[in-house]
């Protein structure tokens, strides 16, 4: 493809993708034969003409309420290709969440999957007029009595896009609040998902399998608009990632490149490589020695290289900070990772370097033709919050002027909300969410994030959530409390007393641990059991807000 496309549309893109990969793959579901990119289209174009039936006008929201799958795709660009807005909603939304988004950006139809119209089966709003089933493009309910998908009908009209039209609302399931609408253009995603494939070239010979979210801004640019300028095949899971299902999935498909959260490869870490390595007292004494351990790691890296298929060339992880330890791992494993930054409101990406040039603890530097700097940054640390200039920044928060003034500055500077600093090379560091940043007794700037990640290293720990009350530290642990049983046989007839005993030893144990390997200041008061999981954002980030 020409990368100076002059215009930056998904049309656009689209058509000059089509002129030169018309018979590759582009859309399956894992174990299935994969589409035509010139079927694509045809599919495509039905969707559209479908739509106009619908008395959709460019201009107009059309949200998708879906799991993954080929249609996805296609009744994605089926909407954004007549010039309407997608608003794509995240399937773990609850009915009131998905409620709020259809009313506010006043949706008129939407499209949604089986296992999902109960949550919006109670749904009533004078804007929603057509409800239709993803799978097979039924009419679930509409206003137009008539209305029917033809499969290889055609749009009546001739739609020309513009670049500054906004393709997409995408609401954030934040972790501070109240989700906003996310307006962004064609040319915000499209100059993003170029950016993207200058860090790491794809093309028709690849081959990308999706396991995150289309309706979260990083799967949908660099997973959905990405592969399709590059011409690549994508495919879908039929049931959610659970390892039962993706470790088939990876042998079938045998990706070229794969799209993560930190939590599936620091599961895979902690619960399957690392307890390899701690079954005998001599490994883990042998895994403590610098050298060794290198070996060690470089051998299972091997066997996770041929567990995700044995072609993965670009393992990109992000959403979330990358435990060190792990990251420590895929290094001397040799593993191909990457890690990458960025936000909803930019596109998503805003840093990022391929498997190549990373740097231990970096999301990489600045992608082409985006500024990033460190505002006003602290004298003695450099520390400061990110900001972002360039062609991927939102147009704004929907409905949400005055929301958006506080973020976008009149130069437009996206102020992220994130703290960070730059080495000599312009490689960005993350410290931490503003919001979250704890001030200590003494003015210190804690950083419960870099606290958490020493946490979510101790035996047993799944995750953790540092947070402050009356002026002390205090962690909350999610502890995995069948391997506790498992590994103290802890039997029913004992079980009360010992496991309480067993608690409390880990408390203690844990509270020490951190202790030792953080600063004075960052010192833990207490230690608290989590019983049950932290609830999560799509890309597995913990809502933090729910718990402070």
């Amino acid at each position: 493809m020409d990368e100076n496309t002059p215009k930056l549309t998904f049309p656009s893109l689209f058509n000059s993708t089509l002129s030169r990969c018309e018979n590759s793959p582009s859309y399956a579901f894992v174990g299935e034969e994969p589409i035509t990119y010139r079927t694509a289209a045809q599919r495509i174009s039905s969707v559209t003409a479908f739509l106009e039936q619908a008395g959709i006008l460019p201009g107009d929201r059309v949200a998708i309420l879906s799991a993954n799958m080929p249609n996805w795709a296609i009744t994605y660009f089926g909407i954004t290709f007549m010039g309407a807005v997608v608003v794509p909603i995240l399937p773990n939304f609850s009915p009131i969440e998905i409620a709020n988004i259809l009313e506010h950006s006043e949706s008129k139809a939407v499209f949604v999957s089986s296992g999902l119209i109960s949550k919006i089966s109670e749904f009533k709003s004078s804007f929603l007029t057509t409800r239709i089933q993803m799978e097979d493009f039924t009419v679930i309910k509409s206003d137009k009595p008539s209305l029917e998908f033809m499969p290889g009908s055609l749009p009546m009209q001739v739609y020309n896009v513009e670049e500054d039209s906004i393709a997409s609302i995408i609401y954030t399931s934040g972790t501070t609040g109240r989700s906003k609408g996310v307006m962004l253009t064609h040319k915000n995603i499209s100059f993003n998902a170029i950016k993207g494939r200058r860090i790491q070239y794809l093309d028709e010979n690849d081959r990308i399998l999706s396991v995150l979210p289309l309706s979260h801004t990083y799967e949908n640019t660099l997973g959905l608009i990405l592969p399709m300028l590059s011409g690549s095949c994508v495919y879908y899971l039929r049931k959610p990632p659970t390892p039962a299902v993706l470790i088939p999935a990876l042998e079938i498909v045998k990706p070229t490149a794969m799209l993560t959260v930190p939590l599936i490869i620091e599961k895979i870490y902690f619960n399957k490589i690392l307890p390899t390595f701690n079954e005998k007292m001599i490994l883990k004494f042998l895994y403590k020695i610098s050298f060794i351990r290198k070996l060690m790691n470089r051998v299972a890296g091997k066997k996770l290289m041929k567990t995700f298929g044995g072609q993965i060339k670009f393992f990109g992880i992000g959403g979330a900070k990358l435990n060190s330890t792990v990251e420590k791992f895929l290094r001397e494993a040799k593993f191909p990772y990457a890690i990458g930054y960025g936000l909803t409101e930019t596109s998503p990406l805003l840093a990022g370097a391929n498997p190549s040039k990373t740097v231990f603890e970096s999301t990489g530097p600045a992608i082409e033709d985006i500024e990033v700097k460190i505002n006003n940054p602290d004298p003695k640390t450099g520390e400061g919050e990110i900001w972002a200039r360039g062609a991927s920044i939102m147009k704004g928060y929907y409905k949400e002027p005055e929301m958006t003034v506080q973020v976008l500055t009149s130069d437009g500077w996206f102020k992220t909300g994130d703290l960070g600093i730059m080495d000599k090379r312009n490689y960005l560091f993350i410290k931490g969410r503003l919001k979250n940043m704890i001030v200590g007794a003494s003015g210190e700037n804690i950083y419960p994030e870099e606290i958490e990640s020493i946490i979510n290293n101790f035996k047993f720990v799944i995750e953790s959530l540092v947070i402050q009350q009356k002026g002390k530290l205090v962690a909350l642990v999610h502890f995995n409390m069948e391997e506790i049983e498992k590994k103290y046989q802890v039997f029913k007839q004992d079980m009360t007393d010992k496991l309480e005993d067993k608690k409390k030893e880990l408390l203690e144990e844990l509270k020490e641990y951190v202790n030792t390997h953080v600063s004075k200041f960052s010192q833990i008061y207490r230690v608290e059991i989590q019983t049950s999981p932290f609830q999560k954002t799509a890309t597995l980030k913990i809502k933090r807000f729910l718990y402070t």
